[in-house]
């Protein structure tokens, strides 16, 4: 039972922090839109995945969306991170040679906005009693 409670806590932080990253990105698609036109909206596409795909193979790795979860270790959280900062290196890579942001402003105020929502999205979160 508590064990689905937290299973549960986890999907409801996960999907919140997934839509106020999302909300900030569609924020920075409008903004960018008349200022640089279509190719400040991909810069900021871009910068938002490059954010986003690293973070999701981080949730995946750790399996926090799992009810049944093998017990996490100092190891697993090591490795996750590990390989989050190894995609995110790779994709900023590609995204620099192969195809280069138009308007870099827009493509690190973009990556730098949803990286931040980490922060943020607690304040989104409704109090949970906890259920001893």
């Amino acid at each position: 039972m508590k064990q689905r409670i937290e299973t549960q806590r986890r999907k409801a932080y996960v999907i919140r922090l997934t839509t106020v990253q999302l909300i900030v990105a569609l924020a920075g698609m409008l903004a960018a839109y008349p200022v640089a036109g279509t190719a400040g909206v991909l810069s900021v596409i871009s910068g938002v995945l490059v954010a986003l795909l690293p973070q999701a193979f981080f949730i995946q790795r750790l399996g926090i969306l799992r009810s049944r979860r093998r017990p996490s270790s100092a190891v697993n959280l090591f490795r996750a991170e590990a390989g989050k900062f190894g995609l995110t290196v790779a994709l900023f890579s590609a995204v620099f040679v192969v195809v280069p942001p138009s308007n870099p402003a827009f493509f690190f105020s973009a990556y730098v906005a949803v990286v931040l929502m980490h922060g943020l999205t607690p304040l989104f979160m409704r109090r949970h009693r906890t259920l001893d």
